[in-house]
């Protein structure tokens, strides 16, 4: 068993494929169909049902996919810890941010962070909340902005806070209201992030504590079109206030959404038993320089 192989284990289980955990791994297809049947028999186990295209974890797959998370985190722990003895003049910023909000909050930091470190290299990987958990785990980012609350066995540093706004058509019936929840809102249809974007669990959360069913009529992963559906009157939208005021035009409406537990609270998450590299250690004294007061 070694790390390649279990690399390869586990990128067909997050890509959903042989192929695509290819193209992750830079190997071939067949290549990275030899490593699982590899790590399959010297477990003595099937670890995958393969069902056409589509691969399933078997119950020992579940186990050995949750372990190689973990060896190939301490994996890189161990290589960032001796680069730190070493005393490297160079190091590595591997951060993972969301799609939602990261070039507003962000932007302006790794300008400022580019500046200060010219010779760190920024590695930075985007994807939804769950995804970037994983890369978390895995140890493939020392570093990642993620909605509060974290989950157990992270560390966390708050960045910002912001209470969600509703965003209603102009032409919506409570469109002058000042305030808004989701008991007025129970009739409209909703526009939701895609799977993976921790701010639907928090909405679909709120509702159900009001006894709401929304009807979801629309995802997307882009907020400019998410408030380009809004306009065009096909139902009604959920930002935080700072991107919410960002994406304003004349043809929506922007609401308080007067709901407890919905803020957005996002902030730098980190293993607890994680080795942080230099790189990372100062990019979160960088956040905190910078931090703007909520």
């Amino acid at each position: 068993m070694n790390l390649r192989t279990l690399r390869a284990f586990v990128e067909v289980v997050r890509q959903g494929g042989f192929s695509q955990a290819a193209d992750v791994v830079a190997l071939t297809q067949s290549t990275v169909s030899k490593a699982v049947k590899t790590l399959e028999d010297e477990l003595g186990t099937p670890l995958l049902n393969r069902l056409g295209h589509k691969n399933e974890l078997t119950a020992a797959g579940e186990i050995a996919y949750r372990r190689a998370l973990v060896l190939l985190a301490e994996h890189n722990d161990l290589v960032a810890e001796i680069n730190d003895l070493r005393g490297l003049k160079r190091g590595v910023l591997r951060i993972g941010l969301p799609p939602v909000g990261c070039g507003v909050l962000f932007a302006a930091m790794f300008a400022a962070y580019r500046t200060r470190y010219p010779n760190i290299d920024i590695e930075l990987t985007e994807y939804g909340s769950k995804r970037l958990r994983e890369c978390l785990e895995a140890g493939e980012v020392d570093l990642a902005a993620l909605l509060l609350p974290a989950d157990e066995g992270f560390d966390y540093q708050p960045v910002r806070n912001e209470p969600l706004m509703a965003v209603l058509p102009m032409s919506h019936p409570l469109a002058r209201r000042k305030r808004i929840d989701f008991t007025d809102l129970a009739d409209s249809p909703f526009i939701l992030f895609e799977a993976g974007f921790a701010l639907n669990a928090k909405i679909l959360a709120a509702c159900e504590r009001k006894g709401v069913t929304p009807r979801v009529t629309a995802r997307s992963g882009q907020i400019d079109f998410i408030v380009d559906l809004v306009s065009a009157g096909l139902g009604v939208a959920f930002l935080p206030r700072m991107l919410a005021h960002k994406h304003q035009h004349p043809g929506i409406a922007l609401i308080l959404l007067d709901e407890p537990h919905t803020d957005w609270h996002i902030a730098l998450v980190w293993r607890a038993s994680a080795h942080l590299p230099p790189a990372a250690r100062a990019w979160l004294d960088l956040a905190k320089e910078m931090a703007s007061p909520v």
